[in-house]
């Protein structure tokens, strides 16, 4: 997921816990995004087993890797991250294979979200929430937008009105190839060498505002501090929604040239100290009507197929479910390991040191 809102006050979002020494039984430590579970869930679950959920937040998937490696594996029972990070989790050991005897609602997944290139005959990963990454610009200020990132990186389209591009450096990598035509999952090195370049060029033009993400470039929109920058479907349907006057003249769009369609899921960490409830906890969210009230709650697609009867008509159509044609020109962030990573690390780094 991706969404960084401050509709939730996390008391305990910074924390990390002292040690597996201190986890209690009949406690669940949940460590998710910030904002993204609705309280009347967490309340239903500790209601029903009679336990209680402690929930600690991160901010950004470095953020979260960071935490496992530093002993976070052996701290929390849940964890959610973005699809491209599976493959990571799973290479260094930090998380265990799933015992789907003891999820019998995993079965309601969607089958787009089971046996996926991440995660192979879903051994680790129960989808959560997905979502698409898009563009969000001002209406009145580019009335006869084009469907294109051009909004953003043709001069000529966008000659200066402010605009940012987001913190997530496979995300804006991305954006720049699919703008040219190498597609937006490309991992060429050829092709990322150019996007750099294009990024770099970018970020030299006058009206580039900076890198910012989710919620942030949605206020900033709202603010008129930018004109043009990219956001989540959810986020920015959550906030249209509950400042229709703010979001009056701010879309979203999924460009022609294509772009990110993302998925969150749970995973168990290797070490995790209440892996019993780990799995209570995971079949409890794949429960139709309770996967509906995630989506009601956080306007986030959900990956349950049972779901769906129960989920708010503003989930059932754009933004949050994509046209045909839109699903089209959608594609998972590529999943980076050794050398691929290096390669693209020091490359996003230059782009955002220069």
């Amino acid at each position: 997921m991706k969404t960084i809102t401050t509709r939730v006050v996390t008391a305990l979002g910074g924390l990390l816990l002292a040690g597996a020494a201190q986890a209690e039984e009949g406690k669940l430590y949940l460590f998710n995004w910030t904002a993204y579970m609705d309280p009347a869930i967490i309340q239903a679950f500790e209601d029903k087993y009679d336990v209680e959920v402690v929930q600690n937040y991160f901010n950004s998937l470095p953020e979260m890797f960071a935490k496992l490696n530093t002993g976070g594996a052996s701290q929390y029972d849940i964890i959610v991250p973005s699809n491209y990070y599976v493959p990571r989790l799973i290479e260094t050991g930090l998380v265990q294979k799933l015992d789907k005897s003891k999820i019998p609602n995993f079965d309601n997944i969607m089958d787009q979200f089971k046996n996926t290139d991440y995660d192979p005959d879903s051994d680790y990963t129960a989808a959560y929430q997905y979502g698409v990454t898009g563009i969000v610009y001002n209406t009145e200020t580019f009335p006869d937008a084009p469907k294109s990132w051009s909004l953003l990186f043709d001069p000529e389209v966008n000659p200066g009105r402010p605009f940012g591009l987001m913190g997530d450096g496979q995300v804006s990598m991305g954006a720049a190839c699919a703008y040219l035509g190498y597609g937006y999952a490309c991992t060429d090195s050829e092709a990322w060498k150019e996007a750099a370049k294009l990024l770099l060029d970018t970020k030299q033009r006058g009206n580039f505002s900076g890198f910012v993400d989710g919620t942030p470039a949605l206020q900033q929109l709202a603010r008129g501090v930018t004109h043009v920058s990219l956001s989540y479907n959810g986020d920015y349907l959550y906030y249209r929604e509950e400042n229709p006057e703010s979001f009056a003249n701010i879309e979203f769009m999924i460009p022609d040239e294509g772009t990110e369609i993302w998925v969150d899921s749970m995973m168990i960490p290797s070490g995790a100290p209440n892996p019993e409830l780990a799995y209570k906890f995971i079949n409890f969210i794949l429960d139709p009507e309770i996967g509906a009230q995630l989506s009601n709650y956080n306007y986030y697609s959900s990956p349950n197929a049972a779901a769906k009867p129960y989920l708010d008509a503003v989930l059932t159509k754009p933004p949050v479910t994509p046209s045909d044609a839109d699903l089209e020109r959608l594609s998972f962030t590529p999943s980076l390991q050794g050398d691929k990573l290096q390669m693209f690390n020091q490359l996003w780094t230059e782009v955002q040191s220069r």
